[in-house]
């Protein structure tokens, strides 16, 4: 009679595959079972098993703890966004709805500065954070913000800050830039900041996108009335 072979290891790694339970009938043997610790003691298994258990505790109210910020955070968020969008609806004048904005990125969402820059409308006294331009002047500056569907955030080119913030121009060292059309380009909103790496080319627009949305519609509404004739 021939004698009999011990399972290979991977026979062992296959049986305790298919029968997850085999330990449920054998619990004496966890205790017997040794593994080797990370710091070099060996272990028994339910110990091995039991740190592992709590160190999976840990990353998960770790990922629950993340999780619980980002909802904070985003509730902030929403709350800031809504409060800015119902003063843009609620502007009956250009000059309320630069005051809402300016209100709106400087105080709640810590910009430092904003510019609103409309193309083709002559309107009288533009002044303050409103600026009038023509459209063929805007593209000759800043073509590269102009042509884009999306917010642009990061630093600008001296060239784009000069023609964006005029005098306070040195002052800023990153900012966003969001284009504003409803139907052709109506203008553009620059929020500029005095930190460098405030606003950067990596960070989410949905929220930027979102308000130059709004803002578009509602300017789309007073330019007309405050046009002349």
């Amino acid at each position: 009679m021939m004698p009999q072979q011990d399972p290979s290891e991977q026979e062992v790694v296959e049986f305790l595959e298919s029968h997850p339970e085999f330990f449920t009938r054998h619990q004496s043997l966890l205790h017997n079972l040794r593994i080797p610790h990370q710091r070099g003691a060996a272990i028994s298994l339910v110990e091995r098993q039991t740190e592992m258990l709590r160190e999976q505790n840990r990353e998960m109210r770790s990922q629950l703890h993340d999780l619980l910020d980002a909802a904070r955070y985003n509730d902030l968020q929403f709350e800031k966004t809504k409060r800015l969008v119902l003063s843009l609806l609620e502007a009956e004048t250009l000059d309320q709805l630069t005051d809402a904005i300016d209100e709106g990125m400087c105080q709640d969402f810590n910009g430092d500065m904003t510019r609103l820059v409309l193309f083709d409308h002559h309107l009288e006294n533009a002044a303050g954070n409103l600026k009038s331009v023509s459209l063929v002047d805007a593209k000759a500056q800043i073509s590269e913000l102009i042509d884009s569907d999306w917010a642009l955030c990061g630093s600008l080119t001296e060239r784009q800050r000069q023609f964006l913030f005029d005098d306070r121009a040195d002052k800023v060292l990153s900012a966003a830039v969001i284009p504003l059309i409803k139907g052709n380009s109506l203008g553009v909103l620059a929020i500029g900041s005095f930190e460098a790496n405030y606003f950067h080319s990596s960070m989410g627009t949905m929220f930027l996108n979102y308000v130059g949305e709004v803002l578009g519609r509602v300017l789309s509404r007073l330019i007309t009335t405050s046009t002349p004739v």
